[in-house]
């Protein structure tokens, strides 16, 4: 599965992306995340997003321009850290909407994982 959620802790949690994201993948972690938020009355939370084996985005998925959870939901993810291979970093920052969220958004190159952590949690 290419892409899966893992509450870590508090309001923190760890979305695991490897392979080809497709847009259908995105929608069922969305989703899965936004009932995690409502069962366990967590209001934000604090994203990091582990680009692993990460392959791209899948050109055949219909309606990547939905954004729909980011006008409903943008603001409940408080921070987002993305740690990945830097040949990813302006294609993440550009589809996380880095620019567009009141929340900040950074990217970390692979290795630097702890760095990632220290930053969610400031």
């Amino acid at each position: 599965m290419p892409a899966t959620l893992h509450h870590e802790r508090d309001n923190v949690y760890r979305l695991d992306v490897g392979g080809v994201l497709s847009k259908d993948d995105l929608d069922r972690v969305q989703e899965l995340l936004l009932k995690e938020m409502d069962r366990t009355g967590i209001r934000t939370v604090r994203l990091l997003v582990v680009l692993e084996g990460f392959e791209g985005w899948d050109s055949r998925s219909s309606n990547w321009s939905d954004l729909t959870f980011y006008v409903k939901h943008g603001d409940r993810l408080e921070r987002i850290a993305i740690v990945g291979d830097e040949r990813w970093r302006d294609h993440a920052l550009m589809f996380a909407a880095a620019d567009l969220r009141r929340g900040p958004v950074e990217f970390f190159a692979v290795g630097a994982m702890s760095d990632a952590r220290a930053w969610l949690s400031q």
